[in-house]
């Protein structure tokens, strides 16, 4: 690639030593906290193989008491979104799911009001045992109920070790993205760390990053009321253990320091956009690899404004697309509506020209397939300096972006696949910016048709969706996009780069010293 951009070295690890040091008071606190998460981003996203497989643990949490039937009020969302044992309505990196679900119940919810854990494998919740408080806030508990997200590092750490934390927040969006695609009204995805802890009465060790208001009319405030009188155990388990490996303290301590990186205010709640049909959540999967095909325009944008129409300040957006005209494509001026109910009010701009896929297969593990799909959509951004603060919300709203993407090309029938290891993936040093500004977060590659040996699911939607729905064909499509791109994007070509490499991949424009680390199974359920 070369032109003008205005698209928006190898670390050792990190230990638990470093953690302890970055939950120091004042300046000498946060610059280790900063340093810590900096050094632990650099060497994620470098070349660098992960080690051998570990025990990934218990898959679900140990749970007290006896289960419980989950309550009417909350039974379809948490069916739709979390249910299930490795494969479940929310895609997860190597189907290892590390989020674990807890409630705060308040009246009318068909159980007696408290906190209460879910089991997604039986469906069922348990009661959290009392421990240093009641177990209702000492005002009464609100009404209605609310999810918070914990994320347990272990099960992820044991298959992709120091690459793991980033995908632990991806996959935190993705069931933040799956409950409010299941009917929660609204999510948050920039609570405080402290505050959730506090909501959950202290009897949570893992970090808490992310919640979601379950039921109609659940008041913005219900947290604070959860959290009135609670305990907060401090950042989430960021000091390991004697005795655990290297890795797994790192994404420990990382993941407590981005819990902090909340802030100390309230959450901000973003609505969620219009539930999908039942069918269509529980029948996403993560399609094969060889699937082919560039999706029509229509479907790119509705997915492309969908992807970047989540909580808050995200990540930007872009399509890499092959097909006879492949190139990186953004959505035009304009294009905002993407729910499931439209699609943009614009169409797509093509911002820049030439082969991408083959150098988007060598960033993304040296992955061959992604060559030979149709598009993938792209969440961007994260400089390599970026504080805490950012690195938690640009890599849980991608994880979310791409989650409702994903979940609204299963009910157009078109076979995806999430894509969440990259390495040297620096996109902005690839069309000419200075380099570590603006690297790939995550993605989502797209086809028209399914591997040969593969069917489409059958989606029957219903009369909502029909007309948004897009047959599959055989042959990749001309993809109709304006030239007329604004004026900052303007004369970008991306160059055909060698045809050298394993996997007919070419070596990545801007990382030639990428080591090969093929990791079979990786990142999708």
């Amino acid at each position: 690639m070369t032109g003008t951009s205005a698209m928006t070295g190898t670390t050792g690890p990190v230990t638990g030593a470093d953690a302890a040091g970055a939950e120091g008071a004042g300046a000498e606190g946060a610059d280790g906290a900063r340093r810590l998460v900096r050094e632990a981003l650099a060497r994620a996203r470098s070349g660098d193989a992960p080690g051998p497989d570990t025990p990934a643990g218990r898959a679900r949490p140990e749970l007290p008491g006896p289960p419980l039937p989950v309550p009417a009020r909350v039974d379809r969302v948490l069916r739709h979104a979390l249910a299930g044992t490795r494969f479940r309505p929310a895609a997860s990196a190597g189907g290892l799911h590390p989020v674990d679900t807890h409630l705060l119940l308040g009246s009318g919810c068909g159980l007696p009001p408290g906190r209460y854990a879910y089991d997604p494998a039986r469906h069922r919740l348990h009661r959290l045992h009392r421990r240093g408080g009641g177990a209702v806030p000492v005002g009464g508990a609100p009404d209605g109920a609310v999810a918070v997200l914990t994320a347990v590092a272990r099960r992820t750490v044991s298959h992709y070790g120091h690459r793991a934390w980033p995908l632990v927040l991806l996959d935190l969006g993705h069931a933040a993205a799956a409950l409010a695609l299941a009917g929660a009204p609204a999510v948050s995805l920039d609570a405080p760390g402290a505050l959730l802890s506090a909501a959950l009465g202290g009897r949570v060790a893992e970090p808490a990053l992310a919640a979601a208001r379950l039921t109609p009319g659940t008041d913005a405030g219900a947290l604070l009321e959860w959290a009135a009188g609670g305990t907060d155990p401090g950042p989430g388990g960021g000091v390991a253990s004697a005795g655990e490996r290297s890795d797994l303290a790192s994404a420990r301590a990382v993941l407590g320091v981005l819990a902090a990186a909340g802030g100390s205010g309230r959450p901000t709640w973003c609505a969620a956009p219009a539930p999908l049909p039942g069918h269509v959540l529980l029948g996403r999967r993560s399609a094969e690899p060889g699937f082919t095909g560039v999706p029509d325009a229509d479907a790119l944008a509705c997915l492309l404004a969908a992807a970047g129409s989540g909580p808050g300040r995200g990540p930007g957006w872009c399509l890499a697309v092959g097909g006879p005209e492949p190139g990186l494509l953004a959505l035009a001026p304009g294009g905002t509506d993407g729910g499931p109910d439209g699609g943009p009010d614009g169409g797509l701009v093509r911002v820049a020209h030439g082969e991408v896929l083959p150098t988007l297969a060598l960033w993304g593990a040296r992955q061959g397939w992604i060559a030979a799909a149709g598009a993938v959509l792209l969440a961007h951004g994260c400089p390599d300096d970026a504080p805490p603060e950012r690195v938690r919300r640009e890599h849980l709203a991608a994880g979310y972006g791409v989650g409702v993407a994903q979940a609204l090309a299963t009910a157009r029938g078109l076979p995806s696949r999430p894509v969440g290891s990259w390495q040297d993936a620096d996109l902005g040093a690839a069309l000419g910016d200075a380099p570590g500004r603006n690297r790939v977060l995550h993605g989502l590659a797209l086809g028209r048709t399914f591997a040969p040996h593969m069917s489409a699911p059958h989606m029957s939607a219903p009369h909502m969706l029909a007309a948004h729905m897009s047959a599959t064909h055989t042959s990749a499509p001309h993809v109709a996009v304006s030239h007329t791109s604004p004026s900052h994007m303007s004369g970008r070509q991306m160059s055909p780069p060698p045809t050298s490499g394993p996997h007919n991949c070419p070596p990545p424009m801007s990382a030639p010293h990428t080591t090969p680390v093929p990791r079979p199974g990786d990142d999708a359920s």
